[in-house]
């Protein structure tokens, strides 16, 4: 009788990895494993990090007494490659070779595919997976227009890059929740944390979302959201920013970082109740744009929608959540999931291809 009952998840992020052991749908242990930024720099590029990661996550599965021939599937977070459907894939080596070039970015999730194999193979596993990774695009031709055909994304090499994972996972736990399938539903859907994703849910597929690693939809704790295509042009030929600059400014440094000096979106909201001026028109700017984007999404379902969840870390504040429903729940209904639930994700996944589901393979 097979010993394996286990998988093992796992989630790179910026600066920590999460890694996780689920049984079934039910979790095991979880940790959160910070990687100092004084290591991280030591290396080049993000793919360089992929030995220094590994040997972290199986030293924590050892740590916690589980044996490399309990675990029966490896599930990894998808990395930036290009556009495909929402599912579940198997990682094979088009998917490791476009995540270790980091064809849509260089991001710390790219690593969610080639650990998770390498370890996978390295346990006696044919392969490891992923599912809904963040540049699943749903989204119908005409909603690809920018308004210039020089500005228009490939859709065969580029898309949204946004929170999959979370989104469609907190939709299905909605529809759980209240007895229906996730394709009856009409749900808007805002992940709130490092950067902020508000996507439109059309009975299963996700018609309309932002690019919220791009300079797209609501500023966040370290990114600018949209900004005026004029002020950028102005900016960029100004000789005082080089090209990796601007995007860092874009993608790293915008939002409550370039106008406060901290990502830490907790802070802000302690220092907009202790009265600094600055921060109190911060977090209304920020529940300002939220609001405008879960707004504008009502329009591409005709005003039908369920229900509006908000989620991601940002979620945790009660204020600011207060201060995004008041504007929104003439909508519809809006419930709060706070945190993510991209383990869970994964794991269920992970039952799923061990109960049989077809799995996708990428091309």
């Amino acid at each position: 009788m097979s010993t394996k009952k286990y998988t093992l998840v796992i989630n790179p992020g910026a600066t920590s990895t999460k890694a996780a052991i689920y049984e079934g749908e039910t979790e095991v242990f979880t940790e959160n494993l910070s990687h100092p930024i004084e290591e991280i720099q030591k290396f080049k590029e993000v793919a360089d990090q992929f030995e220094y990661r590994k040997g972290a996550i199986l030293d924590m599965v050892k740590r916690h007494g589980i044996g490399t021939d309990e675990i029966a599937i490896v599930m990894g977070r998808g990395g930036l490659t290009r556009p495909c459907e929402s599912g579940c894939y198997r990682v094979n080596e088009l998917m490791k070779e476009e995540c270790h070039a980091g064809i849509q970015g260089k991001h710390a999730c790219n690593l969610g595919a080639l650990i998770s194999d390498s370890i996978a193979k390295e346990i006696g596993l044919e392969c490891a997976y992923i599912a809904d990774p963040g540049i699943v695009d749903e989204r119908p031709k005409y909603a690809r227009i920018s308004g210039h055909p020089v500005f228009d994304l490939d859709p065969s090499k580029e898309g949204p890059i946004w929170h999959c994972l979370n989104q469609k996972m907190t939709a299905k736990l909605y529809a759980r929740e209240i007895g229906k399938h996730y394709e009856d539903l009409n749900l808007i859907i805002a992940h709130m944390g490092g950067g902020v994703s508000v996507g439109i849910h059309n009975h299963g597929k996700v018609v309309e979302v932002n690019r919220a690693l791009c300079g797209l939809g609501a500023f966040s704790p370290t990114r600018c959201g949209s900004i005026n295509a004029s002020k950028l042009i102005e900016v960029a030929c100004s000789g005082k920013y080089d090209e990796a600059k601007l995007k860092k400014m874009i993608t790293a440094e915008g939002g409550f970082v370039a106008y406060l000096g901290t990502n830490d979106a907790y802070e802000v909201e302690k220092r907009a109740i202790a009265g600094d001026e600055k921060c109190k028109l911060l977090v209304d700017a920020f529940c300002y744009q939220v609001a405008m984007e879960i707004s504008r999404l009502a329009a591409v379902v005709n005003g039908k929608v369920d229900a509006i969840l908000l989620t991601g870390g940002i979620a945790y504040s009660k204020p600011w959540m207060a201060q995004i429903t008041e504007k929104i729940d003439w909508i519809a209904p809006v419930k709060i999931y706070k945190g993510e639930n991209e383990m869970l994700a994964l794991a269920i996944c992970g039952k799923e291809v061990l109960d049989g589901v077809q799995v996708k393979e990428y091309k």
